[in-house]
């Protein structure tokens, strides 16, 4: 599926696979991102206003799909936060065209934008550059569509929030929470955030995100120098975020996977998209300065050799992790005990 994205240069495919997590992980006890050279990308990012733009075609679709999972909860939200809201992308998806809407059918199209469940929407950033950088099409503090008001906040931290307990209604993180250090610890913090039966969306990068890219940079090293130094970011399982979202305290937890693979001239071009995207690496203990002319090139044609198109592009594969997860209340509806069944499912299918 090829979705109509405003860069028709990125093709995006999508790979659907759903999986469910049980396993707990530790929780981190050391640092693996720098946050500071992290905020110094964002605020370059979102400084280069034009090229930032062209390089949301990953973020825009991504928030439309997190905003797509308000269809399925029938109910409003008063406040509700935005966090790591980059460009506030989600924002821009929640006062688009209604999902549900056909658009080869205009006339039957009477669905409201998915803004119109939403009264405020509090978006929050670390990096004031991105967060404001379409602040005169996106006007703070007034309503921006369907009777929404966007609310922009500057976080001194993403790795804390300043919020008071259950303080909103809705939570929603969109391509974000795959730089933070102490994952478990920032679960904990939005679940604390949300008022009791009230959810929190989210997608982050995770697993196998940019394999390609990674492989080729350590094979191009390991030929031109003898040894390797991390160039993508280490990201999170599926069956870890599960298990860490079970451990908060998150009820009714739903957790699923997709790839989307989008297709680039060569690798040049895809570092460049990441560059103005604001995700460039930020591992601590990562080599400084900029790769090496000899390893781009050898990263180019062992990219192309293991992992290019016929049609002369390259794939860069990108796994999203989505998950929904419920603050518990006594309210909720809960499973029964288990072996308190009075009906078996296995007799009810034989008399079928």
């Amino acid at each position: 599926m090829r979705p109509n994205l405003s860069r028709a240069c990125r093709p995006i495919h999508f790979i659907q696979t759903r999986s469910y997590a049980f396993q707990a992980s530790g929780t981190p006890s050391f640092q693996v991102f720098n946050r500071r050279t992290k905020w110094l990308q964002k605020e370059r990012a979102g400084a280069n206003v034009e090229a930032s733009r062209q390089a949301d075609y990953l973020k825009d679709e991504m928030a439309s799909r997190v905003s797509e999972r308000l269809i399925d909860i029938k109910r409003n939200f008063p406040r509700a936060l935005d966090l790591g809201a980059n460009s506030c992308n989600i924002a821009r998806a929640l006062i688009g065209p209604n999902p549900d809407n056909d658009p080869e059918n205009p006339s039957t199209n009477s669905l409201p934008p998915l803004a119109s469940k939403i009264s405020e929407l509090v978006a929050a950033d670390s990096s004031p550059a991105l967060l404001y950088r379409d602040a005169e099409t996106l006007p703070d503090n007034k309503d921006i569509g369907s009777g929404m008001t966007l609310t922009r906040h500057v976080l001194a931290s993403e790795e804390t929030l300043p919020f008071e307990a259950e303080t909103f209604d809705l939570v929603l993180s969109s391509l974000s929470m795959h730089w933070i250090n102490d994952l478990p610890g920032y679960l904990a913090q939005i679940n604390n955030i949300l008022k009791p039966d009230c959810p929190f969306i989210g997608a982050m990068l995770g697993g196998d995100t940019l394999f390609e890219l990674r492989t080729s940079l350590q094979l191009a090293e390991q030929e031109r120098k003898g040894g390797i130094s991390p160039h993508v970011s280490p990201l999170a399982d599926t069956r870890d975020v599960g298990g860490l979202l079970q451990r908060v305290g998150f009820k009714m937890l739903t957790v699923d996977v997709e790839d989307l693979i989008v297709d680039y001239p060569d690798t040049f071009a895809l570092m460049q998209d990441l560059q103005a995207m604001g995700e460039s690496n930020a591992i601590l203990g990562r080599e400084m300065g900029a790769i090496s002319r000899d390893v781009l090139l050898a990263n180019e044609a062992i990219y192309r050799a293991l992992h290019g198109n016929e049609d002369g592009t390259i794939p860069a594969t990108f796994r999203i992790i989505h998950m929904i997860g419920w603050k518990d209340s006594p309210d909720q509806a809960k499973p029964l005990p288990r072996g308190s069944g009075e009906i078996s499912l296995k007799d009810y299918l034989e008399k079928k």
